[in-house]
């Protein structure tokens, strides 16, 4: 397994013949262990969210905050429409997420009641309120108006006063400002602003006082079952697009043909017998089980001689049955090979065996520069007494295994002599629809600006695999 805090080694492919060549180190990434996969999401996802009002883009002569910065109050005459106390959060708003949302207490409501919860451009003016200006939106208590860019307002909730506390949230997920008091949901509107946004909110009376809540303190109005509600609509309608009754279960079974799991293919087809309709002429056509059929026995015993660590045997059988894919002993394939039978002995606490071994078949390999770097934390698996519980550990994970098997299962898929794309052999259908829907997804992202979640489809499955436990 290629580490994922490691460099990848240079791609090197497995040549099958002059028109056929894959590149197996693709397979790796499908082998990141756990952790791995969960601080790389965590890096993507890193993203600076707003934690307190910004004293240095506001309207600083009509009002004054707090040194925790997260209180405003009016300390202005207001003598006009623009003596507006209107303040920004430090940053905008943070958009891979489902959903963004922050609320103001209003701590007195002053001689008018003017008050203000929204979000503004970074170059608003910074005299208005929000909503009354483009790229605006402002949900404003003294008439309970919404305003989105134009001086008059629309009708959109009650009005709020001392004591309430009123939010206003981005649902990225239907492109939505919606707005809330005191922890009901008031209403939302769509939102037509493209440009990054940042919470605001403005003081517009004398005596006038609010107190904002980024996140520091727990919500008034309840996000999380808001933005679950959200995700529960989208599947549903995902959930009524019609599908073939039987399309899963013909990409579940080629995925087992892919890779060779012969006895749960068997244990699958006998399950579903009874349960699935005949296949159609089309669909048979589009999901074409020939190619994914060659071979099946032997790739079969070739993944349980390594799953159990018999790479002896699995060399055995592959110069037997397929000596071309051995004929150069500097491939990508001998290498992994090799390389799992050196750590089949330290597995096996046999460290005299294995650095036998690493000196008659790896020493060459280190000539290699696509191999060196992966070869040398491999052999680096000797300086430990416990190396199972080192840096390097994860060689002898289980996934190792599978990673060799797989890169065995595709090179002897593309000796097959029908095959028109040997690149193919990489992927199964069922892995080629998930890409597609990732690339689906991103498209979609990108049509909203790239506002919204990222779709990963590790932390999708995690979250699936985690709700079936549930």
């Amino acid at each position: 397994m290629v580490d994922g805090g490691a460099q990848e080694p240079r791609r090197e492919v497995d040549f099958v013949d002059a028109d056929h060549w894959i590149d197996i180190f693709q397979l790796s990434a499908r082998w990141r262990s756990g952790p791995e996969w969960n601080a790389f999401l965590e890096e993507l996802d890193k993203e600076q969210a707003p934690s307190h009002l910004n004293t240095c883009n506001s309207s600083g002569l009509f009002h004054v905050v707090s040194q925790d910065k997260l209180t405003v109050s009016y300390v202005g005459s207001q003598h006009h429409g623009h003596d507006v106390g209107i303040i920004q959060a430090d940053c905008p708003v943070p958009t891979r997420r489902a959903a963004y949302y922050f609320e103001m207490t209003v701590k007195n409501s002053g001689v008018k009641g003017q008050t203000s919860i929204g979000f503004t451009h970074q170059q608003y003016k910074m005299r208005r309120q929000p909503g009354w200006e483009t790229n605006s939106c402002g949900y404003h208590g003294d008439d309970g108006n919404l305003y989105r860019g134009q001086g008059k307002g629309e009708p959109f909730g009650p009005r709020f006063g001392t004591g309430d506390t009123v939010g206003s949230g981005i649902n990225f997920i239907s492109q939505v400002f919606f707005f809330t008091k005191n922890g009901e949901l008031v209403g939302s509107v769509p939102k037509e602003i493209r440009s990054n946004l940042y919470p605001t909110v403005a003081v517009h009376s004398q005596n006038e006082e609010v107190t904002v809540n980024f996140g520091n303190q727990p919500f008034l109005f309840d996000v999380e079952s808001f933005i679950a509600e959200e995700r529960f609509k989208q599947q549903q309608i995902i959930e009524k697009l019609p599908l073939p009754a039987n399309v899963g279960h013909k990409i579940v079974r080629s995925y087992l043909l892919h890779y060779g799991y012969q006895d749960t293919l068997d244990s699958f087809d006998m399950a579903s017998e009874n349960t699935f309709p005949p296949i159609s002429m089309a669909q048979d056509n589009v999901l074409n089980e020939q190619g994914d059929m060659y071979a099946l026995q032997h790739r079969k015993i070739l993944r349980q001689f390594i799953k159990n660590g018999e790479i002896d045997s699995a060399f055995q059988k592959l110069k037997e049955w397929y000596p071309q894919v051995l004929k150069d002993d500097m491939s990508a394939i001998c290498f992994l090979l090799h390389s799992q039978r050196f750590i089949e002995y330290i597995r096996a606490n046999n460290l005299e065996c294995a650095v036998t071994y690493a000196r008659a078949e790896l020493a060459k390999f280190f000539a290699s520069k696509s191999f060196s770097r992966l070869l040398q934390e491999i052999v680096a698996l000797l300086a430990y007494g416990d190396p199972s519980d080192s840096c390097v550990g994860y060689f002898l994970d289980a996934d190792q295994r599978e990673f060799v098997a797989d890169a065995v299962n595709a090179v002897v898929l593309s000796t097959n002599p029908e095959i028109e794309d040997a690149k193919s052999v990489l992927q199964s259908r069922l892995e080629k629809l998930l890409r597609q829907l990732t690339v689906c997804s991103l498209l979609r992202r990108q049509l909203r600006s790239d506002e919204g979640e990222v779709f990963y489809l590790h932390r999708e499955l995690q979250n699936n695999r985690l709700g079936a436990r549930g």
